[in-house]
This record gives structure tokens, C-alpha cells and sequence, in this order.
């Protein structure tokens, strides 16, 4: 990889990009810029706009309004000139499942304009990064989930990309690959690779440096994640565990709407547990348990725990919901 390891240099400069199809905007006046060497995760859920921007930033697709500058060049007239200066990684995997791994990495090295000894050279590197070695001769289809997904990185960033655009990358992929793949996604970033990551796991959120948050085509928040959690969602959250989790939901959401919870913000399901955010855990933690025992509805604990990633785009959401009810 290319040795910038600075955060000096703006790579991508997006300023209200745009794409309608029809009457319908996948992507609504987003804006945001991105410095070299730093992990960018676009998260939002599927059908919110994620791939539609990839795509204009890789110049497949142009832009209905607005302005895209990748590496200084504008995607909607100079597209070919920065496209060998970017990887892309699917989370399909785009791998040839009749060739090997060996036979993979070379047909797209010589897709990238690499031959001979400095294609053998590259094809090593990326081998020993992604601990291919020793798997050269075995295809696509007899290798893991997780293997498969650390070809198609090998063969993303095999040319040296300035930019890496992952779509969904660990998609269907085990939780220890997972965390191996965000490893390799680390390494590659402290070289000066920037890497361009959209993702539908907020626990992934929390690896990225900067975050963008994308719904219904807006882009309704940014910044690092912590400082998400803390201007969107400042408080706590008390988290429990009913018997019947949709039960305690309904009779707290009331409690809820009818003002009987204090401070609270919100009530949410997630899983088998319920969330309510407040900025006064102490007191609405008290009144939830008091609502839940008023009504028989048993639980097994309720306990005071920091907002995660997961709270503040459910918060950001309600708050959009209740501005388009609004007019």
C-alpha cells in the first residue's frame, strides 16, 4: 500500500449529491468529505441509499445533482481517470468459482494493468496479508465464507488502491471472520488507504473512525461515533429483560406516551430485551420496574448501561418519522 498515513488530504468530497430514478430519490442532497487513510462507514439500513452512492462514487452511475470529487476528480465527467486508483469489494464476493485462488488473483491482477514479476510480487503480499498462503490451488467453492471473503479483499486491493469501497462486505460472514476481516481492514488503513465501508451492523459501526448515517436517502447524521452517541442520544439507557418481551413493550410504550416514565426518550425492542433511553436512569428505571410490577409483568433484570450506536440511529429515526408526520 501506498505510505500517506496522514488525514491531511481530502480524497472524497461530496457536496448534495443526488440520484432520482423517476419520480423516486434513492439518494436526497447528501453532503460529506472524507480525509485520506481513514475508515468511513456509511450505515444505514438495506434500501436507504448506501449502494446507489457507491455507485456514483465509482462513476457506474451518474448524478442527478450535485458534485462527487474523488482523488480531485469529478466522478460525473473524469471517471475514468481515477478508476484504477480504486478497489471495490461486493458482498457477493465477485470471484471466479472455476479458478483458483492463485488463478483468481492473477486474472484481476492483469485486469489492473499488472504483469510479471511485480504482479508475482503484489500476488505474495496479498497472500501473506490475508493468510491465503498454502490455498493457492483450491477454488472459491472449497474454501469458507470467511476465506472467500479474504480473496475478494485480496483481490480489491491488489493494484495498491488510494480508495477501497466495500459494500456490505461481512454480509452472511461468521462473527470471528468478521472481527479477523476488520483486522485486515485496519492494517490496510494504517498504510494510507482510505476505505469507503457501508454496513448494516452497528457493532461494525463502532470500528470506524467517522460515520455517516443514511435513511430513506438523507443523510441525517455524521461525525465519529461517540460523538454521535453523545449529541444525539446524551443519557443512558435502561436495558431489561421481560418473560414477554411484546407484552412489556405495548404496557411501556404507553407508560411511556402517557408521561408515566419520566425522562425517558424512548422505548424499543431489540431481541429479547427492551431499551428505553433517558437523561435520568436512576428515576425512570425506578418508574419502569414500578409499571412492569403494577401490571404482573415479570423480568429478569434491569440494569443502567451507556447508549450504543444502535440506540442513537433508532432515536434519529424516530426523530425523522416524527418530523415527516409533522408536516
Amino acid at each position: 500500500m501506498r505510505n500517506h498515513n496522514t488525514h491531511d488530504e481530502t480524497v472524497i468530497d461530496v457536496q448534495g449529491l443526488t440520484r432520482r430514478f423517476g419520480s423516486f430519490t434513492a439518494v436526497d442532497h447528501i453532503s460529506f468529505s472524507i480525509p485520506r487513510g481513514q475508515i468511513f462507514g456509511f450505515l444505514g439500513p438495506n434500501g436507504s441509499g448506501k449502494t446507489t452512492t457507491i455507485r456514483m462514487l465509482l462513476g457506474l452511475l451518474s448524478p442527478s445533482e450535485g458534485t462527487a470529487l474523488v482523488l480531485g476528480h469529478d466522478v460525473r465527467r473524469q471517471a475514468l481517470s481515477i478508476r484504477a486508483r480504486m478497489g471495490y469489494m461486493s458482498q457477493k464476493f465477485t470471484l471466479y468459482n472455476d479458478l483458483t485462488v492463485e488463478e483468481n488473483l492473477k486474472f484481476y491482477g492483469h485486469g489492473y494493468g499488472l504483469h510479471n514479476r511485480h504482479l508475482r510480487e503484489r500476488m505474495a503480499s496479498v497472500l501473506a496479508m490475508t493468510g491465503l498462503e498454502g490455498h493457492e490451488h483450491l477454488t472459491p467453492p472449497k474454501l469458507s465464507g470467511g476465506w472467500r471473503q479474504r480473496l475478494a479483499l485480496g483481490a480489491a486491493i491488489l493494484h495498491e488502491p488510494d480508495i477501497l469501497f466495500l459494500d456490505e462486505p461481512t454480509a452472511g460472514v461468521d462473527p470471528l471472520s468478521r472481527r479477523a476481516f476488520w483486522e485486515l481492514l485496519y492494517e490496510i488503513s494504517a498504510r494510507g488507504t482510505t476505505i469507503f465501508v457501508t454496513t448494516h451492523y452497528m457493532d461494525e459501526a463502532e470500528h470506524c473512525e467517522n460515520l455517516g448515517f443514511i435513511y430513506q436517502g438523507k443523510l441525517i447524521a455524521q461525525g465519529a461515533p461517540s460523538a454521535i452517541k453523545a449529541e444525539h442520544l446524551p443519557g443512558e439507557v435502561v436495558q431489561l429483560t421481560p418473560a414477554h418481551p411484546a407484552a412489556a413493550l405495548d404496557l411501556l410504550k404507553s407508560a411511556h406516551q402517557a408521561g408515566r416514565l419520566g425522562a425517558s426518550m424512548d422505548v424499543s425492542l431489540y431481541g429479547a430485551q427492551i431499551h428505553v433511553t433517558t437523561r435520568d436512569a436512576a428515576a425512570t428505571q425506578r418508574r419502569v420496574l414500578a409499571a412492569l410490577d403494577d401490571a404482573h409483568e415479570a423480568y429478569s433484570d434491569a440494569d443502567i448501561i451507556p447508549p450504543s450506536l444502535e440506540d442513537a440511529f433508532i432515536q434519529l429515526v424516530q426523530e425523522q418519522k416524527r418530523q415527516a408526520a409533522a408536516g
